[in-house]
Parts: C-alpha cells; structure tokens; sequence
C-alpha cells in the first residue's frame, strides 16, 4: 500500500507531517489561513485555525488569538503580548521547537489585528530574519581575517541601522507609488501621505537620504523631495543664483565702458570689472567646489559609520545636499559612534508610520543561525546578538522586541557577569528559558493538523484514530513526549505511517497501525533525537 493511498482511506487529502519547516509547510499554512480561521461553529473556533477578528474588539484580540487548543505553545500569549502595547520577548529554543512557526504567527496575529474593526492605531511589523546581506556587507567593511574577527566589532547601532536600512526603502516605494505598496498603504492611509506635517515630510526626507537603497538612493531623493513639495535649502538656492547670475554686472560694465568711455577714467571701469570678476568666482566656489567638499566630506563621515549599507561618499553627499542645514547637524546624522543619534532617527521613523496609522512596532529577530558567515557557529553567533541584548534598545515605549534565538545561546548567557545582566535587565524582558513540548502538547498539535488536513465531508478523527485498539492515548503521549519537538514528532509519525504501509497491502481491510510498528519506530527515533542532543549525528 502507498502512503497516499494509506492517508486515503482515512479520509485525508494530504500528509499532515510530511512538513519540517514551517516557512514552507503547506498544512501550517492552511491551519493559519482566513480561510480556516473562517470554518467555525457560533463563537467555538475549530481547532487549528485561528478566531475571525471581526467578532473581537480592539483590547481583547491578542488575547483570544493564542487560546486556540493545540495550536499554539502554552508560551505564545506571553511571547505575543498584548498587541495595543507592545512589549519585548526572548526566546530560546532547540532546532525544531517551533521558533519559525511562532514568527509566522505573530506575523499572523498582528495582520488579523490590523485588520479588526475600529483598529486605528495599527502596528507595524519589522522583520529581521534575514541577515545575509546586513554580514556579508559588514563583513566586507571590516575587512576582518575571519567573520569572527569582523563580528566582533558589530554595535548595537549597526543593528539599529540595519533595521532601518531594511524599512525605509518600503516606506519610500509606497510613498513614491512604486512596488506593492498595498502592504504599507491602505487606501485611506493614502490620504495621510497628504496630510502629512512638515516636520514628519522632513523625517521621512532626512531618513530616506541616509537608508534608501544605495544604488539610486540620490536620484530617488530628488523624487520624494518633489513629491513632498519640499524645496531645495533656501542658502543654497540663493548662493547658487548668484553664481549663475554673477556675470551680470561684469557684462554691464564692459557694456558701459564701451558705450561711455569718457565720462570715467579708463582704469576704474577695468578695475569694477576684475573685482566683479573676482566676485564671481567666488560665488561660485562657494556654490560649486567649497559645498562639494563640504558635503563629501559629511557623506564620508557618514558612510564610515553606517557599516551595514554599500554606498558611495558621493551618493550620501547628494542626498545630504538636498536637506535642510538643521537636518544635516552631527545631531541627527550617523556621522558618529552615538547610539542617541540612530534612537533619535528611529524615533523620526516612527513618527512618520503614525501618520499611516502605526502607533506601536514589533520587531522579530529570528533565523540567527542561518546566515552563510554564521552557519551555526556558537562565537559568531553570540559576536551578532549580543549588543541588542541592551535594556533601553528592548524597552523602547511603544516597541515590542521578539527575539526568536537558538537554545545555544542560553548556554552563554548564563556564563556572562553580574555587570552584563544588569545592562540586559532580562528580568523585564518576558522571557522564556526554553521553548519546551510535552508529549500532550505535541498530541494536541498533531491533531489539530490531521483536521486541517481532512477531505470536505470526512468524518473527523484524532491522533490516536490512526493506530490500532492496543495503542492506548498513554502510549502515543508518552512517544511523543521522548521527542521533545514538533519537527520530531512529525518525523516519528510520519516514519510510523510509513513502515506501516510498507507491510500491508491494498485488500487489508484494517488499516491502522500496530502498536508494535509504534514501539520500533519510538525506539528508533527517540534513539536518533538523543544523538541529535549529544552532537553526535545530524537532524
């Protein structure tokens, strides 16, 4: 017998755990769909799926979206929050634990609440989850013999403004009409892009020309600074008239010493010529080649400290150019090491995403371990993570930190001194040791995708329906207890399903699996997950 045919006669139109990764798992999808979170019975959501947020107000969707039995972890609602307040959470978890599955259901959870009834203050989602560029250009900046040696070096602010390098090139596609911007912009958000202030037109000018995307990030400051109705610095426009228009004068006095050479004495006219002259050129140094250095050098200063971007000293100082004299003051450019200045410009970010409607932002951190320079290594991972463990960068107001971090990195963090703890204040910080299953937990979970997974009309059936009267709901329990994780519990079952089918033929009428197919199958997996643990074999 086949799988598919095995899964058939149980009335399943696909294998619930044949996915490992919940980016690209197809039955954690549908179980965190509209749709599926559409199919329930009066106020009772059906398990798997998630609450339809148009029957909860404002203050209480948070909190029913992690109520759904054998969906989420016991932990998720202290991990979400309440979402009208955002506050930070740090997590450690095994390989497997669920850390991905959780980022896809905030991510989830905050677009159901976006999208409630009488949802006015939204809140903006910042994802960073994908690193590879951020270290490769850092990396490449540093110029360190290993990435080790270059990570080493990385500050809270590189985080700071990789964040921002990651969001504002959006925000300036959606106010620029370009892209998707349906992801930023609502329709009547749109109306907000007119009513924004002058000095939320100036914060979005003044971050656009530090964090857009360094391949035209000048020319699309000319862009948005045009469709800001924001002119050009008015010092500037005045020094560089009087240049063009600087040869004026000259011209009249040669005009008058032609026309009138007797009324003056022949050098004084020659004189007035060469001092206007001389005036001239002036005014043009200072409008051409005096500002160039002026702003190259500003670019290049800025350029040296925001190390995550690969952008010229030319295309900075292009920018810089276009802004107002008070905008471009060491003050509120990244011309230094100062942490204060990268919160001050986070904090102009988020003064402009209010005019969107986002009053409150969540920032997740997950996948720290992907990174091609990183690939699991302890060192570099820890080099990376450590700055943000910072408590004024988790506790901003309005601004929830979900960080999503290997159970590797527990293990360093209770090696750190007194002096480390007290700066991270993880007492403050929701924290959760370890993302843990029991074997209940893990049944609930595996139920709830057999649902998700059964044909339109079948009759619904639990965890224990697919083994035989012997297997008891204990046994299962307890199996997959020794798994400690979804991703190994979906490989222990699905290993079941299989052996199973590999020694039962179409004509058997009693398809269920045996608990003696469970008992090898448990010895053998749970076997494997100890190596796992031990170092000893891969996943």
């Amino acid at each position: 017998m086949t799988l598919n045919e095995l899964l058939a006669r149980f009335g399943l139109a696909e294998n619930p755990f044949r996915g490992e990764e919940a980016r690209n798992d197809a039955v954690f999808a549908k179980m965190t769909s509209p749709a599926a979170a559409s199919v329930s019975t009066g106020n009772t959501p059906v398990p798997g799926t998630i609450p339809n947020p148009n029957a909860l107000s404002q203050s209480t969707v948070s909190l029913m979206l992690p109520s759904v039995s054998g969906t989420f972890h016991s932990d998720f609602e202290k991990i979400l929050g309440d979402l009208g307040r955002p506050a930070t959470a740090i997590v450690f978890g095994e390989k497997g634990s669920g850390k991905t599955a959780i980022r896809l259901q905030i991510t989830k959870a905050i677009e159901h609440y976006n999208a409630g009834p009488g949802i006015e203050k939204r809140v903006l989602l910042l994802a960073y989850d994908d690193l590879n560029g951020v270290l490769d250009r850092f990396h490449g900046r540093m110029n360190g013999k290993t990435p080790l040696e270059s990570f080493q070096r990385i500050r809270l602010v590189d985080h700071l403004d990789a964040l921002m390098a990651g969001f504002v090139p959006r925000l300036v596609d959606a106010v620029l009409g370009k892209g998707d911007p349906e992801s930023l912009l609502r329709e009547d958000a749109k109306k907000a892009l007119r009513k924004l202030d002058e000095g939320q037109r100036r914060d979005l000018l003044l971050l656009q020309a530090l964090y857009d995307r360094p391949e035209q990030a000048d020319l699309r400051t000319t862009q948005l600074r045009k469709k800001l109705g924001i002119w050009k610095p008015l010092g500037r426009r005045l020094w560089q008239g009087a240049a063009w228009l600087g040869w004026l004068p000259a011209a009249a006095i040669v005009y008058w010493f032609k026309m009138m050479p007797g009324e003056i004495g022949p050098g004084a006219p020659l004189y007035a010529f060469l001092a206007l002259i001389g005036l001239w050129l002036i005014l043009i140094g200072k409008a051409t080649l005096w500002d160039r250095i002026a702003f190259n050098l500003a670019g290049k200063r800025v350029r040296k400290q925001v190390r995550v971007l690969s952008r010229g000293d030319r295309s900075y100082a292009r920018s810089l150019a276009q802004l107002d004299p008070v905008l471009r003051d060491e003050e509120n450019i990244p011309a230094g090491d100062s942490d204060e200045v990268r919160y001050r410009l986070f904090d102009r970010l988020r003064n402009v995403v209010k005019a969107f409607g986002f009053a409150g932002v969540v920032i997740i951190i997950d996948r720290m371990d992907e990174p091609t320079l990183i690939s699991g290594d302890y060192d570099r991972m820890r080099a990376v993570v450590w700055p943000m463990l910072n408590n004024k960068f988790l506790q901003q107001d309005g601004v929830g930190v979900k960080m999503l971090l290997p159970v590797e990195l527990r293990y360093a963090l209770y090696k750190e001194s007194a002096a480390f703890f007290q700066e991270a204040r993880l007492d403050k910080q929701n924290m959760v040791d370890r993302l843990s299953w029991t074997g209940a937990m893990l049944y609930d979970l595996c139920t709830s995708r057999l649902h998700a997974c059964l044909q339109p009309g079948a009759t619904p059936l639990s965890l224990l329906d697919l083994f035989s009267e012997e297997v008891t709901r204990s046994d299962l329990v307890d199996a997959l207890d020794q798994m400690h994780q979804p991703r190994d519990a979906f490989k222990f079952l699905y290993r079941c399903m299989a052996e199973h089918c590999s020694n039962v033929t179409k004509e058997d009428k009693n398809v269920r699996i045996p608990k003696a197919v469970l008992d090898m199958v448990r010895k053998q997996e749970a076997e494997r997950v100890q190596q796992l643990y031990r170092g000893i074999r891969p996943a």
